[in-house]
């Protein structure tokens, strides 16, 4: 039987950033510096030659302190940033979930947001339609369907968009950080939903603070640092490296 491709090939990623060196404070001031060739540029690798696989099953987890990289790598993942170097493919479906109230519009009411963000990830309204309770009722949002979506608080968005985003099985899921977002019944809940993508060979690829949930639902783990791999491998055993490094021990 021949080998199936991986849903996910990052293959030698970098992503760099020109940081002025000095503050500037107004768009005038840029300008005129701009025009005076007076502006100094420092390059910031937020990624710096990163490799990695995922193919349909696995759950990769990416950990590393605040800066490492792991949400720029999701970002580029899902093609909302292009790498300065290096190649990336992305066989699938893919539902992102990279930060929350992506693809809302707060003006909008979470019923109206859900046939916004439903049709960003693809979906046509029928299908949108065919779904619409089931995806209020995991968010528990019933109450609050039609009300502007500036009234919900963080934890109410997140919870939306999660319900919107994982309604259909996707052939990838990326998710970042939104986990620690809502009370535990619901985390537990979407930790469910997750468990349940495992099995029907959905890729993950999951960014998180949470070793437990990395160690719980994740076969390996990336650990970034200043946006390099420091380690790949089984997740229990990078996540037990991590704590270390981060005590000291």
């Amino acid at each position: 039987m021949a080998a199936v491709d991986p849903r996910i090939v990052v293959q030698d990623v970098s992503v760099r950033y020109r940081v002025p060196h000095e503050r500037i404070t107004s768009f005038k001031e840029y300008a005129i510096r701009r025009l005076q060739r007076r502006i100094v540029f420092e390059d910031f690798w937020a990624l710096d030659g990163v490799t990695l696989e995922v193919r349909a099953g696995d759950s990769v987890g990416i950990i590393g302190r605040n800066g490492a990289g792991k949400s720029t790598l999701l970002r580029v993942v899902a093609r909302v940033l292009k790498p300065t170097a290096g190649r990336v493919v992305v066989r699938g479906h893919c539902a992102p979930l990279l930060e929350v109230g992506a693809g809302f519009h707060h003006e909008l009411t979470g019923r109206e947001n859900v046939f916004l963000n439903g049709t960003l990830l693809g979906h046509t309204r029928a299908e949108i339609e065919d779904r619409f309770r089931a995806i209020v009722a995991f968010a528990e949002l019933e109450a609050f369907i039609d009300s502007p979506l500036r009234t919900y608080s963080s934890g109410m968005a997140a919870r939306l968009g999660f319900a919107v985003a994982t309604a259909w099985e996707p052939d990838l899921l990326l998710v970042d950080e939104l986990l620690a977002v809502g009370d535990e019944s619901f985390q537990r809940k979407c930790l469910e939903r997750i468990e349940s993508f495992k099995k029907a060979n959905v890729a993950l690829l999951i960014v998180s603070h949470d070793l437990g949930v990395i160690s719980r639902i994740c076969g390996r783990a990336m650990w970034l640092d200043r946006g390099k791999v420091t380690a790949l491998g089984p997740a229990a055993e990078v996540a037990s490296a991590y704590r270390d490094a981060l005590t000291g021990v």
